[in-house]
């Protein structure tokens, strides 16, 4: 799916007048990808000079933009600051990642509790980028007041 037709989809949803938050087709992701240490090795702000000659992890590569070719949306999603966005998009497209969006400054510190009126599935990268399998785990959750 091209940058155009990502825009087309999240943008401008009216119902009864109003604007609402958009739902993405059947069978559409929107992966948020970390960059140091998910795709490429963990390379801190505090040496950006690193930045733009590390390696991308070949199975990330791969995978990310297979996934792109399928028509899911890819959105960087990394802790590195404004200040490093144009290392970080030539270092993308020197290593030819396929991708919709880059998102910058997102919070250090890891041990991420996110809470979204819209539905969050994660996944912690373990040292390989495979395809995602479906598997059954323990998550904490709002109170509802149904106990199961």
């Amino acid at each position: 799916m091209k940058k155009e037709d990502v825009e087309k989809l999240l943008h401008d949803k009216v119902e009864d007048g109003l604007h609402i938050s958009p739902i993405l087709p059947e069978g559409i992701k929107n992966y948020l990808i970390d960059i140091d240490g998910t795709v490429t090795e963990d390379v801190p702000n505090e040496e950006p000079e690193r930045m733009g000659t590390c390696e991308p992890f070949p199975d990330a590569l791969a995978t990310l933009n297979k996934w792109y070719d399928e028509g899911h949306i890819i959105c960087f999603f990394t802790s590195r600051t404004e200040e490093h966005r144009e290392v970080t998009e030539a270092w993308l497209s020197k290593h030819n990642f396929k991708y919709h969006s880059l998102l910058m400054g997102k919070p250090r510190g890891g041990n991420y509790h996110w809470i979204d009126n819209h539905l969050v599935k994660a996944t912690r990268y373990r040292g390989q980028f495979t395809d995602l399998v479906a598997k059954e785990v323990t998550i904490e959750v709002f109170d509802d007041g149904k106990h199961e």
